[in-house]
């Protein structure tokens, strides 16, 4: 199952204080810290989805295939996120990261509270980095719940896993969205007759499909591939083209 990217409504700097007051509030540690979930090996499994993601767009790329901008951003970036990545693993170490408290419950229960904080900060600015921001977000955070020197020391480290989680989650997206797209193709292809393909009925092509609701990006592709053409070419299916 696809895992949405970690994005929410964006605050302004006055709005992102009251809710890092609120998480403060809200946020319960539980007692014992060391039997908290293991997030580094989430980092390794992260690391081995966007080198899989980073090989796919490469390979699109040799084939001379057309790509998405956010995918050549990725393709371009990818050794600054390896070196984050690599830093990760560097500055958190597994005995220095069991002594951090850790949340109790919520979607984040067994993670360390300071990874609660840093992920509400990536979700509530888009992941734009301002330090400003966000030392006046962690202030406001500490009015109601100081946090301990841990994990103060730990904030920039927990900031760069919650932006590399959140690049897996985007990443995941790029290339199931290119595979979308793909698939569109191939049935815009069957219905025109075209890459060696004989001219299909849209009966016949969407019939394996099903019910199925159908993404964005395979929507929008067959769209654009087949909004010129005469309206019997066009597939008619009541509530699928849906995200």
């Amino acid at each position: 199952m696809r895992e949405e990217p970690i994005r929410a409504e964006i605050f302004g700097i006055e709005r992102l204080e009251q809710h890092a007051e609120s998480l403060a509030a809200a946020q319960r540690a539980t007692d014992k810290p060391s039997k908290g979930r293991n997030l580094l090996a989430r980092v390794d499994d992260n690391a081995r989805v966007l080198v899989a993601a980073y090989r796919s767009i490469a390979e699109t790329v040799r084939q001379k295939q057309e790509i998405t901008p956010a995918a050549e951003w990725l393709l371009d970036n990818f050794h600054v996120i390896d070196e984050q990545i690599r830093d990760i693993r560097d500055h958190l170490p597994r005995g220095y990261y069991r002594l951090l408290p850790k949340i109790a419950e919520g979607h984040l229960a067994g993670h360390p509270r300071v990874y609660g904080l840093a992920w509400a900060y990536v979700a509530h600015s888009d992941s734009r980095l301002q330090l400003e921001t966000l030392q006046r977000f962690v202030r406001a955070y500490q009015r109601i719940q100081p946090l301990t020197i841990g994990e103060g020391w730990a904030i920039a480290i927990h900031l760069r896993v919650a932006m590399v989680e959140n690049l897996r989650r985007l990443a995941q997206l790029i290339v199931h969205s290119r595979q979308a797209r793909a698939r569109a193709d191939e049935l815009a292809d069957r219905l025109l007759g075209l890459s060696g393909w004989r001219v299909e009925q849209a009966e016949d092509v969407l019939r394996p499909l099903g019910d199925v609701a159908l993404v964005d990006a395979f929507a929008m592709q067959l769209f654009q591939r087949l909004r010129d053409q005469e309206p019997s070419v066009l597939p008619v299916r009541s509530g699928s083209m849906r995200g």
